[in-house]
């Protein structure tokens, strides 16, 4: 663990005497921020497919454990010791068909087991729904998929694909009506609806919604970007480009991209 220790090191100096105000300063609340972004970089550059791109950032995610930890060890809450030991017991506990002697027959049925024995850890049981555990501060797309996953594996949950797609021209035709009578609070209810039905199509087809979506915004950049080259070479103003000029160009586009 010479790496490690190497880290704690410059982590212990930075937060130490004559080492870094900023960093000094810093509580759980101040850098929960930094892990988000660090986590979305991270994705980013699984999306890349980068490796020397994806081991910086995972660095840069692990340095926030690691901060958190020092900052909790600072205030005498617990260790980065303590941190990782704990996770590798609860590692073990969760893989009773690895470190026990539990069957399963698929992951299907690891995951299964993974949610029972997760109901019976001492965390856990002061929660009054199964819903209890899901952080409310995951983005909208992420925490419908999580609410869509643990309900599913009670029992509640669509029998396939299919009756999602009625569900969601279902949901187009009320958000149809809603605008009819332009009620912008029940707009804004079924636009809801509508995504959440979506995210349950995508998740019954094993496609991640989150992945599926930044996808297409990257592919709608890209296209929107030769939209504007074209607006450079020809010396004019984006604004000021035909409408029917860009949806050329859009069409372009979308052959090569």
């Amino acid at each position: 663990m010479e790496a490690m220790d190497r880290l704690m090191d410059i982590m212990d100096t930075l937060r130490g005497p004559g080492g870094c105000p900023w960093d000094v300063e810093q509580d759980h609340k101040s850098i929960m921020k930094c892990l988000i972004e660090e986590t979305y970089e991270l994705a980013d550059a699984i999306d890349g497919d980068d490796v020397d791109v994806l081991k910086e950032e995972l660095g840069d995610v692990f340095l926030q454990v690691v901060f958190h930890s020092a900052i909790a060890r600072d205030n005498k809450m617990f260790t980065l010791d303590e941190v990782i030991n704990e996770l590798c017991d609860k590692l073990i506990y969760r893989h009773p068909h690895v470190f026990g002697d539990t069957s399963v027959r698929d992951s299907g049925e690891v995951i299964k087991n993974w949610e029972r024995l997760k109901r019976k850890e001492k965390t856990k049981k002061q929660r009054e729904s199964i819903l209890s555990g899901i952080p409310n501060t995951l983005p909208a797309l992420l925490n419908a998929l999580k609410i869509q996953s643990v309900v599913s594996r009670v029992g509640f949950d669509w029998e396939n694909p299919e009756g999602v797609v009625d569900k969601i021209k279902e949901e187009i035709q009320e958000l149809g009506d809603a605008m009819e009578v332009k009620n912008k609070d029940r707009m804004e209810d079924e636009i809801g609806d509508l995504f959440f039905s979506v995210v349950n199509l995508a998740r019954l087809l094993n496609i991640d919604p989150e992945a599926a979506l930044r996808r297409t915004n990257k592919k709608f950049s890209q296209r929107f970007y030769e939209i504007e080259k074209k607006a450079k070479e020809q010396n004019i103003r984006l604004s000021e480009m035909p409408m029917a000029e860009k949806d050329r160009i859009w069409e372009d586009a979308k052959k090569k991209i």
